[in-house]
């Protein structure tokens, strides 16, 4: 092949990669392409750190007032420390990060991504997948309340697609005297969620908190799950967060966890819950199983958790050395209803012992719910 026609192919290659750059890709478990950011726009591209042209980060585009963020960068006293990789976005006054994805109709999925403060102390963050091109209502997450130490959080929120071609958008609606000052955003990753099905070895769904959000490999700091209020579909499929505040939700790669992989660590007290209901046969008497433990994340202290399910509860107190390690508890109770909540509160607010300020709490983990056939006695046993 002759000089001139390698250069043809090669124009041809060039402009068949920019054309998918904006494409929309299938993502069924881990990062958006570019979706930690390390592909930054072109020099011409950005005034300082500030991004200039629409679709100057490959795979995503963006409006309003944006920023390449590389880590160390400072603002003022302050810097910029960037935990996965070597870049991060800056959302300013009413901007947004955007990018197209193909889905499946009718599957649940669940978006992550990790966000951090810089200026503002109550910033929000709107998340949203709508149709390409059109405008739908946002689920708003709050990021002011600290339950990580180094200043960043993993969030999570999920949904259920109602169509093919749709556009992932994360918004900051926050109006600040600088327009720079707004958080920053690393790594977006999706995740297909598979539905888990009630069995004979237990009524409830998802009891072992084992089908939930992706889990970024290299945090540390776990995947908050926002109330319910914050969050129609729950990323923690199976499962309400009937709270004011979020869960978190975590691996055994970086936690202790009871059993398997994942489970729940209640981080605010009586203000981070979750519930599940459950089909029951009215006076029919069934055991509600769990086990209490710590992360092994420096929560030390008095724990108590709370169950609840009907007209019954039982707590089950833990002392935790903040180094592992579960007990198991158990609440019998006789059904009143053919529908009951089965919910569970930590009763106690905690702190890491690390001088962060972050809060943490108890971890629950293989919940189970069964009929008792021949019950000795009703209540709590």
């Amino acid at each position: 092949m002759d000089a001139m026609k390698m250069q043809k192919v090669m124009r041809v290659v060039l402009v068949l990669f920019l054309s998918t750059c904006h494409a929309a890709f299938s993502i069924t478990d881990g990062l958006l392409p570019n979706g930690n950011f390390e592909v930054g726009p072109k020099k011409e591209q950005l005034k300082g750190s500030v991004v200039t042209a629409q679709n100057a980060i490959p795979n995503w585009s963006v409006t309003g007032y944006v920023e390449y963020i590389k880590s160390g960068q400072k603002q003022g006293d302050m810097v910029l420390v960037v935990p996965e990789g070597a870049y991060a976005i800056r959302l300013g006054n009413e901007a947004s990060i955007k990018q197209n994805v193909k889905l499946t109709k009718g599957l649940h999925y669940a978006i992550t991504f990790s966000a951090a403060r810089t200026c503002a102390q109550e910033e929000k963050l709107n998340v949203s997948v709508v149709p390409t091109n059109e405008k739908r209502d946002w689920g708003q997450i709050p990021i002011q309340t600290m339950y990580g130490s180094n200043g960043w959080e993993s969030f999570s929120c999920g949904f259920v697609a109602d169509f093919q071609d749709a556009q992932i958008v994360i918004h900051n609606p926050g109006v600040e005297e600088d327009p720079a000052c707004g958080p920053l955003i690393d790594s977006v990753a999706l995740k297909v969620l598979n539905p888990p099905r009630r069995t004979r070895a237990n009524l409830l769904k998802n009891g072992n908190f084992e089908e939930g959000p992706y889990v970024f490999p290299n945090a540390s700091w776990g995947v908050l799950i926002p109330p319910h209020i914050e969050d129609a579909h729950s990323p923690l499929i199976g499962w309400i967060v009937e709270s004011l505040k979020a869960v978190k939700y975590i691996d055994s790669e970086h936690y202790s966890v009871p059993e398997g992989k994942r489970a729940i660590e209640l981080v605010a007290g009586k203000e981070s819950a979750i519930a599940q209901v459950v089909m029951t046969t009215v006076g029919r008497t069934y055991d509600l199983t769990f086990a209490v433990g710590d992360a092994s994340n420096a929560c030390e202290g008095s724990m108590m958790v709370e169950a609840f399910a009907g007209r019954d509860t039982v707590q089950v107190p833990y002392q935790s050395k903040g180094k592992g390690g579960f007990i198991r508890g158990k609440l019998r109770f006789k059904a009143v209803s053919t529908r009951t909540r089965v919910r569970f509160l930590s009763t106690y607010y905690t702190m890491k012992n690390d001088n962060s300020g972050s809060l943490c709490g108890p971890v629950i983990d293989d919940v189970k719910l069964l009929s008792v056939r021949y019950p000795r006695r009703a209540g709590a046993a």
